[in-house]
């Protein structure tokens, strides 16, 4: 069943002389620090590790166990520094990623996987990569296509990839054995054909929990169809994410263990529904948590509440001024009344959210809309957020300077 679905979509720029993908890998802006693509406040101590004490003993609550409940607004430390971390590990995907489409290695990894993190140059993880993720394009087109260039014929691309923490000092720090599985954005013409697909359609039943074969939970075709397609020599991302997470169980199932799905845009969809896919194929083997950014709308409201049931913990970080995060679907002022009487019809936001602006940081509000969808834009946003009342650290001390005056003219 298949209904349709109000989208928004913006149309990248291409150039009729030389093809041009719309993503691009991050530009190093902090030339101090090559390890980040976002410049880092430099009275902010957020970049070395968050106190190992407190996030070893309460890694449940940061990895969403109470809905993040008191650390969002104001943001706390750790979770900030844990949210950095995990978007390392999508920056990563992004830098890995082979953007040339003159490169005979066009959309795939540009390095070997088990130096994959290393050579993305995000610094000192701790963490293994033990697994290549690939996602394929389901639309079927016609034959000729496959005799034209990479950029436009490419269906299956690396998209990114699975993590195992296996250094001792960081599970002691952490808490548990962390397994992460991280998505970059779009990147191939494919999958931004992928990505117009805003129709609403079921979920497979395999995809659903237990007991909710009939709950009517739907979710945006083209994230769907890139998720679970595949060819003859390339298995779908589905399959490819359920064979690693049961290795992963099997392996390391009996001691303390967290899986968390992290990605950015495109990522941030796909992020959503492995997460589920995950937690309706394995129960409640491990704790899963999505840690997403810049995320597009992914379902419906039983979508949502699927996702609720099953104790899927999802944060989204959301910028207020980016497009994406506001499409597929309606105007939010459109958006709240139907979804009173057509819940069935539209999409809804899902998880948690921790809202940033880019309007907040004086050096990114003069930004277009392309930059504020940017990961840079986003961790840079997440370093500097204090609360809703402080939007960014830098202008903590104009907003306190004003608060002191007026309570000193109150005095006078």
């Amino acid at each position: 069943m298949k209904l349709a679905a109000i989208a928004v979509s913006v149309k990248p720029f291409t150039s009729p002389a030389t093809p041009k993908l719309p993503i691009h890998p991050p530009k190093l802006k902090n030339t101090e620090n090559p390890e980040f693509s976002w410049t880092p406040l430099r009275y902010n101590s957020v970049l070395t590790h968050s106190n190992s004490a407190k996030l070893a003993k309460n890694w449940m609550e940061y990895q969403g166990i109470n809905n993040w409940e008191g650390l969002l607004d104001p943001l706390d430390d750790t979770l900030r520094s844990e949210i950095l971390r995990y978007g390392q590990f999508v920056e990563a995907a992004y830098r890995s990623f082979d953007f040339d489409p003159c490169s005979p290695s066009f959309a795939t990894c540009k390095f070997p996987k088990n130096s994959l993190l290393t050579r993305s140059c995000i610094g000192e993880t701790n963490y293994k990569p033990t697994k290549n993720l690939r996602a394929t394009c389901g639309i079927h087109l016609p034959s000729w296509i496959d005799k034209g260039p990479s950029w436009v014929s490419t269906q299956s691309s690396w998209i990114g990839y699975v993590a195992v923490c296996q250094d001792k000092e960081e599970i002691a720090r952490l808490g548990r054995r962390d397994v992460v599985i991280a998505f970059r954005g779009t990147a191939t013409c494919l999958e931004w054909l992928e990505n117009l697909r805003a129709t609403l359609t079921s979920l497979p039943d395999d995809m659903a929990n237990v007991g909710a074969k009939s709950s009517g939970a739907m979710v945006e075709s083209g994230f769907l169809s890139l998720y679970t397609s595949g060819t003859v020599t390339c298995p779908s991302l589905q399959n490819t994410v359920r064979e690693e997470v049961r290795r992963v169980l099997e392996m390391y199932g009996d001691q303390p263990l967290s899986l968390t799905i992290t990605g950015h845009s495109l990522g941030a969809a796909l992020a959503t529904l492995a997460a589920n896919d995950i937690n309706s194929k394995f129960g409640n083997a491990s704790m899963v948590t999505v840690i997403s950014f810049g995320g597009p709308r992914v379902g419906n409201q039983s979508f949502r509440c699927q996702l609720e049931k099953s104790g899927t913990k999802i944060l989204r970080i959301v910028n207020s001024d980016d497009l994406i995060t506001k499409v597929p679907g309606l105007p939010s002022w459109v958006q709240k009344h139907v979804e009173d009487t057509q819940s069935q019809l539209v999409y809804a936001d899902v998880g948690q959210e921790l809202r940033v602006s880019s309007k907040g940081c004086p050096h990114l509000s003069k930004g277009g809309m392309a930059s504020c969808h940017e990961l840079s834009t986003y961790l840079e946003l997440v370093n500097g957020f204090v609360s809703s009342n402080c939007p960014f650290r830098a202008t903590a001390r104009r907003v306190i300077g004003k608060h002191c005056q007026k309570k000193l003219a109150s005095f006078g």
